[in-house]
This record gives structure tokens, sequence and C-alpha cells, in this order.
């Protein structure tokens, strides 16, 4: 709910700046907050900060994979907007890991797990997913645990 009130308040002060580009980011997250109080997730019309963390990182990840798309097809007019509204997006996470912190959290998880081959990176990704939320997308994740194991 605090993100809520936050994206608002933003959303008034890019209006008083005049910030079109940023005021249409700020929409979209505002949108997608509401599509979110309507999912089988929320109850009484507060979304957790779980479902929060979760929405912002695929608003992330589709402005960055749209940006990649256009990016190839020769049109970094079109790129450039989703890369900035990514940017824009990216605030409202919490501050992103670096790899080596990232790396020593995996190896505690595949030591705890006693996870020995490449067949434990279900088990290995589910816990150090929870672990690690919203500091670290997956596919980072996913990298670094198949570096380590055999």
């Amino acid at each position: 709910m605090e993100l809520e009130k936050l994206i608002n308040e933003d959303i008034k002060q890019a209006m008083i700046n005049k910030d079109k580009e940023k005021l249409e980011a700020l929409r979209s997250i505002k949108a997608a907050l509401l599509l979110e109080k309507t999912g089988k997730d929320v109850t009484g019309g507060i979304i957790p900060d779980t479902v929060e963390l979760k929405m912002l990182q695929r608003l992330v990840k589709q402005r960055r994979e749209s940006a990649e798309i256009y990016t190839a097809q020769g049109r970094p007019d079109l790129a450039e907007p989703e890369i900035f509204q990514a940017s824009i997006i990216e605030k409202y996470l919490p501050e992103q890991m670096d790899e080596e912190e990232l790396t020593a959290i995996i190896r505690k998880v595949i030591a705890d797990t006693g996870a020995s081959s490449i067949k434990d990176l279900g088990k290995v990704m589910g816990l150090a997913s929870k672990l690690v939320a919203g500091k670290a997308d997956n596919k980072t994740i996913s990298e670094i645990v198949k570096k380590l194991l055999p």
C-alpha cells in the first residue's frame, strides 16, 4: 500500500514538473497496481509486498526485453523510452545485490541443500529465490547456480 501512495505522490510531482516520460512510466506502474488489486493474491484491496515486488520486477523485465528487440531491429528511437521507463521503475525496487554477494548466498544454499549436480537446480533455485527476493533476478541466480553446480 505504501508503494501506491508513493507512486501517486510521484505522479503529482511529475505532472507539476511537466515530465511526460517519467509520468508515462509512473502511470504504467499505477495501472499494474490497479490490475494487481483485482488479482487473486489480494485480499481487502491491500497488495502484499511480495506481489508488489514481483510486479515491479516484471515491468522492468518487460521494458528491457522490448528495448532489446527494438535495438536488434535497428530502432533506437523506440528502445530509448523503454530503457528510460525501466530505469524509473527500478527506483522502486530494493537495491540489487552484486554478483559476489549473490554467489556467496548461493554457495551457502548449495551447501545447506546438499546439492551435488545440475539435477538439483530446481531445489537450489527455489531456496535462493526466496532468500534474495527482489534483490536479484532469477536469470542471474540461475546463471550463477549453473556455474557452481557440476
